[in-house]
């Protein structure tokens, strides 16, 4: 399973039908589980743990040493779930000691070529990032989201779960669950109603968060004047938890 052109360094753990091919290069600190499949001219240095299933196309970059300047050489890690597609030309890094010391990717998302996932970052689970996509440090995302081609996420900046990002998105500020968003830099554009329909929303759930966006985005009110409305709301139904959420987690303020 693991090609002779590869190379795998002693103490590295890969399991029993883990797929390496010819020119990878796998670290000593690296942890792969069962059904991985690692492509031709990937490297992957440690700490890392990568979960089953997944697939890791050629030339990607898997747990090397961040950009921060700031970065002295400490032993950070990188994590990856299970099942995910992390295609040609990714670049994924460790994380700083100057956050938790670790990037975090969770399962079922697909990385798309060339998507840059920087240090520290979170992103959840069932995520697509379209190509070229770049998180800068920090960043969180929230399961279920999309983020369009090209899109770039500033330092810290907190994106929340079904956000769907037009391509070519320039994301400053936090974007709250559920809103579409667009431009440069991105603007709010309503709730992502397909996306929602299509994980199984109900119509009274997407009623009350129609009524939720409009409470943030259409009356004028302070974030703090927004969120005791959206507790009245929280209490007709729980899918207005995540943005209620979003807002009080927010620490670069959100998009209008």
């Amino acid at each position: 399973m693991i090609h002779p052109q590869a190379i795998v360094e002693p103490g590295a753990r890969l399991a029993d039908d883990v797929e390496v091919g010819p020119w990878s290069y796998i670290g000593a600190d690296v942890e792969i589980g069962a059904g991985t499949r690692v492509g031709p001219h990937v490297v992957i240095k440690g700490p890392t743990r990568i979960g089953s299933g997944n697939r890791i196309f050629q030339f990607a970059s898997v747990g090397e040493e961040c950009q921060d300047k700031k970065y002295d050489g400490e032993p950070t890690e990188l994590v990856i779930g299970d099942r995910n597609v992390i295609r040609e030309g990714c670049t994924i890094h460790r994380g700083t000691v100057q956050d938790a010391g670790i990037t975090r990717i969770g399962s079922d998302n697909l990385l798309m070529a060339y998507v840059h996932v920087a240090h520290d970052c979170i992103v959840g689970s069932h995520c697509i990032l379209a190509n070229s996509t770049a998180l800068a440090g920090h960043v969180q995302l929230g399961d279920h989201a999309i983020l369009g081609g090209f899109t770039a996420v500033h330092q810290f900046c907190q994106i929340g779960p079904h956000v769907m990002c037009g391509a070519g998105t320039v994301v400053l500020k936090d974007i709250p669950a559920y809103v579409m968003a667009n431009g440069n830099t991105a603007e709010p554009h309503g709730i992502n109603m397909e996306g929602l329909k299509r994980r199984g929303f109900s119509r009274d759930s997407l009623k009350v968060l129609r009524q939720a966006y409009k409470v943030i985005y259409r009356q004028n009110l302070t974030v703090a004047e927004a969120l005791v409305e959206l507790e009245k709301l929280a209490e007709q139904d729980a899918a207005v938890g995540p943005l209620i959420d979003s807002l009080r987690t927010s620490r670069r303020g959100i998009i209008r």
